[in-house]
């Protein structure tokens, strides 16, 4: 013979009621709660009825501009309320991993090939996961209209309507082929670095970063045919590691590339550059995947940074 369950007539009242029974709670009115939760009002009402009737009190007040909770009702409600949170919790601990979330990154050429790619699967693997889109062009990429979520910028951080937030500051010395850099330390026993103005001068898109280290020795630096443009400055690296010319190793950003590479350093004077790589995503932006890539990007220059630092004092 099957034997009954001693709670079958205590049966619970449907989680859906319980539910509905704190949002009007929340809310304060059934109308408020109705429209919250994409139901009618008579619906909110049967549902907040069946829970009255199998507890058998009431657990709101009516009043002129809504309802409020009884004792009894505040009780119940703040009771139930831990109890969905204890199902919350079990359910997050148990259920599958979700999809790691999309970020939208533009950065240029040359910062996706010395910073970024060596340290992309590592953000995206720490949880929580991203999946990182990248936008890799010369150009900016238009935020407000949604091509990236997030940018990488070098310049001097003067952009409208977006939010702007230092990340990469470099200091910036020359470097060259150890040929050119032995040819060098000849003409500089007499000129100084003076003598860097008889070698041709590699640089990317413009001068300023010369024009900087120029300046602050007091030689202004002034257009040159012997120097040498290229669009992208891994092609500068690249250059003077073929002998071209002098380039401006622009560190940390370079950093890892100098290490693997020949390029021997041709003068101890360096300077602060006068371009600086930003953070640059839209205002107000908070969702928590472009400020978590935010805060792993810094985190990883810090631990490169005091890594470096350990290096130049062994």
């Amino acid at each position: 013979m099957a034997h009954t369950s001693p709670h079958a007539a205590a049966a619970r009242p449907p989680l859906a009621s319980l539910e509905t029974v704190c949002h009007v709670a929340r809310e304060g009115s059934f109308l408020a709660a109705a429209e919250a939760a994409g139901l009618t009002h008579g619906a909110i009402s049967r549902r907040v009825a069946a829970v009255e009737n199998w507890l058998g009190m009431t657990l709101f007040e009516r009043h002129a501009r809504g309802v409020r909770l009884t004792p009894d009702g505040q009780r119940f409600v703040g009771r139930i309320e831990q109890a969905f949170g204890i199902i919350d919790s079990a359910a997050d601990q148990w259920r599958s991993p979700r999809s790691p979330q999309l970020v939208k990154l533009s950065v240029v050429p040359a910062f996706a090939k010395l910073w970024f790619f060596e340290r992309q699967a590592a953000f995206e693997t720490e949880a929580p996961a991203l999946r990182i889109q990248l936008d890799i062009d010369h150009r900016n990429a238009d935020i407000v209209s949604g091509d990236a979520d997030l940018a990488i910028r070098y310049g001097r951080g003067n952009w409208r309507h977006l939010e702007v937030k230092p990340f990469l500051p470099e200091k910036l010395y020359p470097v060259a082929h150890p040929a050119l850099a032995a040819q060098l330390a000849k003409q500089r026993h007499k000129r100084g670095d003076a003598a860097l103005l008889d070698m041709p001068l590699l640089h990317d898109s413009d001068v300023t970063g010369w024009r900087a280290w120029f300046d602050a020795l007091d030689m202004p630096l002034k257009p040159r045919a012997q120097d040498r443009r290229f669009e992208d400055y891994t092609l500068v690296l690249a250059a003077a590691e073929a002998g071209l010319g002098v380039a401006l190793a622009r560190v940390p950003l370079a950093d890892a590339y100098l290490q693997r590479s020949g390029l021997v350093r041709v003068s101890r004077h360096e300077v602060a550059s006068p371009l600086t790589y930003y953070f640059v995503h839209a205002k107000g932006e908070n969702r928590p995947e472009v400020l978590a890539l935010i805060d792993r990007m810094q985190a990883a220059q810090r631990t490169a940074s005091y890594a470096n630092a350990a290096v130049l004092r062994q």
